[in-house]
């Protein structure tokens, strides 16, 4: 009898040892399809022929929600985590780890609930409506004024540390590409709410080399961007064997920050960066890999000298300015959209100055602050300052360009404050600014006073600036990508 029970013993403790391996083998392989799966579930609907029309979040229950028609979503959402609720005879003690992906779940039940309005009580309705006055340019309001509050409430993310400056740690605070090291600037060396000297704590990891200052200190002037490449992979290599978060997400977590037009160039130093990791960058060129599902558009900002220039500053005068012109464009003959425009309207129309080069007794912001709308055609790449400027100069932005996936589209209704235009349309420019009744062009030059704020940098930044809004893209991102 002994010996059958030391026998059958035998035989239970081998059982729970192979079954005890099939589970992690299981378990391991469910991780992996979870992880992919989120990342190729969760989309912002974004067609090739239009803007983002609509904000997606997904839940805790793994369910892509459209944020305009979220009430049978929160249902669902309910019974479900009212099932899980049921099953779980005894909760566990949480690591910290899995502490961050609870608060990401709350975050996500927490806007699905604000997306309807009759869930607003008074108080929720005073901040909403200091906190968004103008809710006729954004997507979804209510969702993105709690997911915004969500994100001051738990957003945390880590820098690492590693490098030295100028490559790392430092970017350009004074020149076209001053929104990149403005960035690095703030998130490292203010003391934001934002950052945290704890990696568990995270929710996503920083890597803070500056692209620009890649290209001013290791572009040898040969049109072969591999030394930023080899830089980039190196300081990869070096982060992913110093800490376990890399490896761990293979980079799905991080993200990297440029301004540059190489910043797309350079992300192709390792795969994962490429493909997998947050890439913040100006340059948002959908044909190139941008991917606005899981990449974030930075608005490019000129600062030279470190400020907006005084003539594009808020002022009383700016808005009272007389506006003789109907549209405006100078700047160089350069990428497939600018010949275009140059070819059909360079100096044809008196009513719309259209110059290849400014002569230098004309002043451009001026003409900017003259003009009803100011033509953004892309150049060499997808990018301009021109946009910026003409939100600035109350000047309605005229979009003219190719898969450039527009700043802050996953929150902002473009077509409220500014005219977006096919570049097959650039001949009928004049017929259509003219189809544009006085009534909606004071409609579109008021959401464009609204809308300038989300695209100012601070000193020291202000919430839902240009800072802030780019801080929540990244976390929409994260709130994306749940990981088991």
């Amino acid at each position: 009898m002994d010996k059958f029970q030391n026998r059958y013993t035998r035989f239970g403790f081998v059982s729970i040892c192979i079954g005890s391996i099939a589970l992690v083998v299981l378990l391991s392989r469910c991780s992996t399809s979870f992880f992919d799966y989120s990342l190729q579930k969760f989309e912002f609907s974004f067609p090739d022929t239009e803007l983002l029309r609509r904000n997606v979040y997904t839940t805790n229950a793994g369910v892509v929600v459209d944020s305009r028609d979220v009430s049978q979503q929160i249902l669902s959402l309910r019974s479900t985590t009212n099932s899980s609720v049921t099953l779980q005879s005894k909760p566990e003690k949480l690591n910290r780890r899995d502490l961050v992906e609870e608060g990401l779940a709350k975050a996500r039940a927490s806007i699905l609930e604000a997306s309807s309005s009759s869930n607003r009580n008074n108080t929720t309705t005073t901040l909403f409506k200091i906190d968004l006055p103008n809710p006729d340019i954004y997507r979804n309001p209510s969702a993105l004024h709690r997911s915004y509050l969500e994100m001051e409430k738990r957003f945390k993310v880590y820098v690492y540390e590693e490098g030295e400056p100028p490559l790392v740690h430092d970017g350009p605070c004074k020149s076209v590409y001053a929104v990149e090291g403005r960035f690095i600037t703030e998130l490292e060396k203010r003391k934001t709410r934002f950052r945290t000297y704890d990696p568990s704590q995270a929710y996503v990891y920083f890597l803070p080399f500056s692209v620009s200052w890649l290209v001013r200190y290791l572009y040898e002037g040969n049109s072969n961007a591999e030394p930023l490449r080899t830089f980039v992979s190196d300081y990869i290599r070096l982060v992913s064997t110093n800490h376990p978060f890399w490896n761990r997400t293979n980079g799905a977590d991080h993200f990297m920050l440029a301004c540059h037009d190489w910043g797309p160039l350079t992300s192709k130093a390792n795969k994962d960066l490429f493909n997998t990791s947050i890439r913040v960058m100006c340059n948002a060129n959908s044909s190139e890999g941008f991917n606005p599902a899981k990449d974030v558009t930075l608005p490019e900002i000129k600062l030279y000298g470190g400020v907006v220039d005084p003539k594009l500053r808020l002022s009383k005068t700016l808005s009272a300015s007389p506006r003789p012109y109907l549209g405006f464009f100078a700047g160089g003959v350069h990428g497939p959209v600018r010949p275009i425009l140059l070819k059909h309207w360079k100096q044809r129309d008196p009513d719309m100055p259209v110059y290849e080069y400014l002569p230098k007794h004309l002043n451009y912001y001026d003409f900017m602050r003259s003009s009803k709308f100011c033509f953004c055609p892309s150049g060499y790449e997808v990018a301009s300052p021109r946009v910026t400027e003409a939100i600035y100069s109350e000047c309605i932005p005229v979009i003219l360009s190719v898969n450039f996936v527009l700043p802050f589209t996953d929150v902002l209704r473009w077509e409220t404050f500014s005219v977006l235009v096919d570049v097959s349309d650039i001949p009928r420019l004049k017929e259509i600014l003219m189809s544009i009744s006085d009534e909606k062009y004071e409609w579109l030059k008021r959401n464009l006073r609204s809308v300038r704020r989300h695209f100012e940098l601070n000193d020291p930044p202000k919430r839902f600036d240009a800072f802030h809004l780019t801080l929540h893209s990244i976390w929409l991102r994260r709130l994306n990508l749940m990981l088991t």
